[in-house]
C-alpha cells in the first residue's frame, strides 16, 4: 500500500532542511538504497536514500523551500499499485492542509495531484501587507487600515501604496496651490527603485545567521593576541617539505600546536552548558573551511594524539569534500575548539565569533616581515599575529592567558610538539 515519506532528521536537533533536488521523478521505480534526493542541511548536501522499495507516485515538496523535520515530501507507491487515493493517504496519516481539513483530491499513479489549499480571505480586522509595502506607507506616512489590496486574496502591494501616495500627493499639491515655492534640497535616492537580485538564502546561510547572532549576543566574549616569530617553524617547514611526499601547511602546524596547548592545559578544553562545565578528554579541533554556501567546519578527531603528516592529510581531505558538499554531519559536528585562518587573505588580524557549544575559538592572521626587538636590537622576524575570542562564562582570563603563551611557546618552538 502507498505511504508516505517523510523529511528525515540529517543532523542532531535539526528542526527543518531544505530539499536541493529530487533524484527521482514521479512515475519512477525506487529500489532500496537508491538515493531520492539531495537534502541541505545547515552545513552540507546530504544524499537522502529509499529505505523500501516501490514508484514514486507524488512530490509533496518543492525544491529550495525549508520543510520541518517529519513533514510529508512524497508519497510511495507500492509496486504495481494502481489508483491511489492520495487524500486517504494524507488523511489517514493525520496531514492537514493549510486550511485546516484534509486534502481531498485522488491520483493515480500516472499524473496523481494533491490540490492546494486556497487561502481564506483575510480576518475582519487584520491586514496582508507585503513587507515592501508596509515600508513604504511607513516612509508616506499612509494608514493602511481599511485599504483593499489588488494582491492575491487582498494583499496589500507595493502599487496599492503608490497609488494612495500619488492620490495623497495630488491632494497636497492642490491645498497648497498659489503657495510661495520655497528652495529645497534634492531628495535622497529611492532605494526601493535601485536595481538589485534577490539571492535566496540556503539552509546554511541562515543556520549561520541565527548561530552566529545567538552567539555573539549571548556569550560574552573577550580577546587576547599575541604575536608569535615564525622563522624557526618555517624552516622546519621547508625542511619537511624538502624530503616529503606530503607537503606540511603552516596551518597543520597551528592545528597541532593548538592541540598539544590544549592537551596540556584541559582547563581550556571545555565548553559551557546551564547545569555544568564540560570538559573535553580530547582535542577534537574544528578548523574553519570557506565553501559556496558559507562557513563550515570539519573535525580533525583527536588531533592532540595524531601526527603532523596525518593531520596534514585529514585537514586536506575535509577540506575538499566540505566544498564539494559531501561531508557527513558527523565530520563537522562536535569540535571542542575551533581555527579560523585568514591568513592566505593576506589578513593581518582579526577577531572571531565563538562557534557554540565550544567556548574558544583562534583567530589567525597572514606571517609577516616584521620589526622585532632581539637580546635589545631591532631585527626582522617572520610574525604571525593570532587573537582568541575566549566564552568569559567558561573560562577565565588568566587561564586564556596561559593557554595562549603555551600555544605561541609550541609555535616559535615547533619540534617541542614532535616529540
Amino acid at each position: 500500500m502507498a505511504t508516505l515519506i517523510r523529511m528525515p532528521e540529517i543532523a542532531a536537533n535539526a528542526t527543518s532542511a531544505v530539499i536541493k533536488e529530487w533524484s527521482k521523478k514521479e512515475g519512477d521505480s525506487i529500489r532500496v538504497g537508491e538515493t531520492l534526493a539531495e537534502i541541505e542541511t545547515d552545513k552540507a548536501l546530504i544524499e537522502f536514500d529509499a529505505d523500501q522499495a516501490g514508484v514514486l507516485g507524488k512530490i509533496l515538496a518543492l525544491t529550495g523551500k525549508d520543510i520541518e523535520v517529519g513533514a510529508p515530501i512524497a508519497v510511495l507507491f507500492a509496486e504495481g499499485e494502481t489508483n491511489v487515493d492520495i487524500a486517504a493517504v494524507l488523511a489517514a496519516a493525520g496531514v492537514e492542509t493549510a486550511s485546516g481539513t484534509p486534502a481531498t483530491a485522488a491520483a493515480a499513479p500516472a499524473a496523481p495531484t494533491v490540490p492546494a489549499a486556497v487561502p481564506t480571505a483575510p480576518a475582519e480586522g487584520r491586514l496582508f501587507v507585503s513587507p515592501l509595502a508596509r515600508r513604504l506607507a511607513k516612509d508616506h506616512g499612509i494608514d493602511l487600515q481599511g485599504v483593499k489590496g489588488s494582491g492575491p486574496h487582498g494583499r496589500i502591494v507595493r502599487r496599492d501604496v503608490d497609488a494612495l501616495a500619488a492620490s495623497t500627493a495630488g491632494k497636497n499639491a492642490n491645498a497648497n496651490a498659489g503657495a510661495a515655492s520655497k528652495p529645497a534640497a534634492s531628495p535622497a535616492a529611492d532605494l526601493s527603485d535601485a536595481a538589485y537580485v534577490e539571492v535566496a538564502h540556503s539552509g546554511m546561510r541562515r543556520t549561520i545567521a541565527r548561530r552566529l547572532s545567538e552567539s555573539k549576543s549571548t556569550i560574552p566574549h573577550f580577546y587576547l593576541s599575541a604575536a608569535c616569530k615564525m622563522d624557526k617553524l618555517m624552516a622546519l617547514r621547508a625542511e619537511i617539505n624538502a624530503s616529503s611526499a606530503r607537503k606540511i601547511s603552516i596551518n597543520d602546524f597551528i592545528v597541532k600546536a593548538v592541540a598539544a596547548a590544549l592537551k596540556v592545559s584541559p582547563q581550556m578544553n571545555v565548553s559551557w552548558t546551564d547545569s555544568a562545565l564540560r570538559q573535553y578528554a580530547q582535542a577534537d579541533i574544528s578548523v574553519a573551511v570557506s565553501t559556496d554556501g558559507g562557513l563550515i567546519t570539519p573535525v580533525v578527531r583527536a588531533a592532540d594524539s595524531k601526527s603532523l603528516s596525518a593531520i596534514s592529510g585529514e585537514v586536506a581531505d575535509l577540506a575538499a569534500r566540505a566544498r564539494s558538499g559531501q561531508l557527513t554531519p558527523q565530520e563537522y559536528q562536535g569540535g571542542s575548539f575551533t581555527i579560523s585562518n585568514l591568513g592566505m587573505f593576506g589578513v593581518q588580524e582579526f577577531s572571531a565569533i565563538i562557534n557554540p557549544p565550544q567556548a574558544a575559538i583562534l583567530a589567525v592572521g597572514a606571517t609577516s616581515q616584521q620589526a622585532v626587538v632581539v637580546d635589545g636590537a631591532i631585527a626582522v622576524a617572520s610574525v604571525m599575529n593570532v587573537t582568541l575570542s575566549v566564552d568569559h562564562r567558561a573560562i577565565d582570563g588568566a587561564v586564556a592567558a596561559q593557554w595562549l603563551a603555551l600555544f605561541q611557546r609550541y609555535i616559535e618552538h615547533p619540534l617541542s610538539t614532535l616529540i
